[in-house]
């Protein structure tokens, strides 16, 4: 079931949203739904972890260290 809502949106925005739609070959509808559902996306629990969990820069360790102590892996 579909919910109607008004909102008011600045002029300089519609025409840009507007001229976005044109391009992207959507409704202006279609477009803010879209742009709403990437940002209010529920997060599935369901899901492995696939990349790291920390972003950084720098080297990282072996995958599977052998001779080398983990202490001095982690507090190096």
């Amino acid at each position: 079931m579909a919910v109607r809502i008004t909102v008011d949106i600045p002029a300089p925005l519609h025409t840009r949203i507007r001229l976005r739609a044109q391009q992207a070959g959507a409704s202006v509808r279609a477009l803010i739904v879209r742009a709403l559902e990437q940002t209010y996306r529920e997060t599935c629990r369901d899901t492995y972890v696939t990349g790291p969990l920390v972003a950084g820069k720098g080297n990282l360790g072996p995958s599977f260290p052998i001779d080398e102590n983990p202490h001095d892996l982690i507090f190096s």
